[in-house]
């Protein structure tokens, strides 16, 4: 039976303009696949991303309902991205619990020096390619131990990763209206218990679509955050429709910031772009040589040069940014890394500037940092916690599925101990 969802006339229309295009109803679904008798007992799990949502967005734009979600369970003071804090290595950290340099996507937009040639994550080709994803997404891991798993546009989920897919899938277009996708989850937790999948992955843009055109101040990301806030309240709504007790995650990959815009520094002196492969631009730019030998000169003169951002070798990247030599499993770090002082960027492109801007590193810049919200019987009521880093997303996932972990990972259980209700107990009511 379909489920209507009643949103504000002000929310339906906001719906309909941001939906481009007519609606993509082609939902992927492999066959054959069941829960084990085992796995169909276990808890529910829906993970909301909402791209660009910085942490403190719900109460500088009052988005009432995620801060009653949030007053109910858990929430974190914010979540620290790993570095770059950037959308791909970020939603693909959290999906694996390793580090960027870790799990392989580096940057949205990277040079690999085995392959001699650039991943970007706007290539349909690149991010159906499974080779350039290391690690086991959770929604993997949940399929390889038989339970079922569905995925909403989270980034890296329309690649067949480890040869698997999600039982359910819809290839990244940002077609389908937002109704039609509540819909959708309501239509997969209604199924019957060997086709239910106990893992959502929820993925929303609106927040850093209009962060970056008109900065995070704007009356466009107000907008963006209460359509966020009504989005996600409805979902609650639709779902307890079910008759299910579901945990929800509401995450981001990562906040926004507003740098000078104006002023971009220029590019180097010292660089001779024709000597390396540049991947990135603004707050970070990695160099790859073509020649090795171009390495050292080049690093000595960018160091002498050097105003307003710093200059590092792979060997001696700063250990809190996971991003050495020793860091760099797939060999896709640069040989030599500028990253610049907020709020400075650079340019070496001369493009149009997004006002609103990220990939900053999190120690340094609060307003990259994102959010963590987390509420349903699996968690501590009333709690707040201080900040964490995002890779222990992984592991709380894992604990409340009752799932193992086959990986070795960079995440940690101190998030779980520290949200998680005890096995044998129940919430105070």
């Amino acid at each position: 039976m379909k489920v209507w969802i009643f949103l504000s006339l002000s929310t339906i229309c906001s719906l309909a303009a941001l939906a481009q295009g007519p609606p993509d109803e082609a939902q992927h679904i492999i066959p054959g696949r069941t829960n084990s008798t085992a796995q169909e007992n276990k808890p529910y799990v829906i993970i909301i991303s909402a791209d660009g949502f910085r942490y403190d967005y719900p109460e500088k734009y009052h988005a009432g309902h995620l801060l009653a979600f949030a007053s109910e369970g858990v929430r974190a003071s914010s979540m620290i991205p790993s570095f770059p804090s950037s959308t791909q290595p970020n939603h693909y950290a959290m999906a694996t619990g390793l580090y960027p340099a870790h799990h392989g996507i580096v940057q949205n937009i990277f040079y690999d020096r085995d392959r001699k040639t650039y991943f970007n994550s706007s290539s349909k080709e690149n991010t159906e390619d499974p080779t350039w994803y290391g690690g086991t997404p959770f929604w993997v891991l949940a399929e390889q131990q038989q339970m079922l798993a569905a995925n909403f546009y989270w980034p890296a989920s329309n690649a067949p990763i480890k040869g698997v897919y999600s039982t359910y899938y819809y290839m990244h277009n940002n077609k389908i209206p937002t109704n039609d996708r509540i819909q959708d989850v309501v239509n997969w937790l209604n199924m019957p218990a060997a086709q239910r999948p106990h893992l959502i992955t929820f993925y929303l843009p609106w927040a850093d679509d209009e962060g970056h055109t008109y900065g995070p101040n704007s009356q466009q990301v107000a907008h963006a955050v209460q359509l966020i806030d009504s989005v996600v309240y409805a979902l609650t709504q639709a779902v307890n429709t079910t008759g299910l007790k579901v945990n929800y995650i509401f995450v981001s990959d990562h906040g926004m910031s507003q740098p000078d815009t104006e002023h971009p520094l220029p590019t180097p002196a010292a660089l001779d772009t024709s000597k390396f492969f540049i991947s990135g631009d603004r707050m970070l730019v990695e160099l790859i040589a073509k020649n090795p030998a171009d390495i050292q000169p080049t690093y000595q003169a960018l160091k002498k040069e050097a105003k307003d951002y710093d200059v590092y070798l792979r060997d001696n990247m700063p250990a809190h940014l996971h991003s050495a030599t020793t860091d760099d499993w797939h060999n896709r770090v640069g040989d030599i890394v500028l990253i610049t002082h907020y709020p400075k960027i650079f340019n070496l492109y001369n493009h149009k500037l997004d006002k609103g801007q990220h990939g900053f590193d999190p120690a340094t810049v609060k307003d990259v940092h994102a959010i963590f919200y987390a509420w349903g019987p699996a968690f501590k009521p009333h709690t707040e916690i201080a900040p964490f880093p995002n890779v222990d997303i992984y592991p709380l996932i894992t604990q409340i599925l009752g799932l193992t972990i086959t990986d070795k990972i960079d995440g940690t259980k101190k998030l779980a101990d520290e949200v998680l209700i005890a096995p044998g107990t129940s919430s105070p009511q």
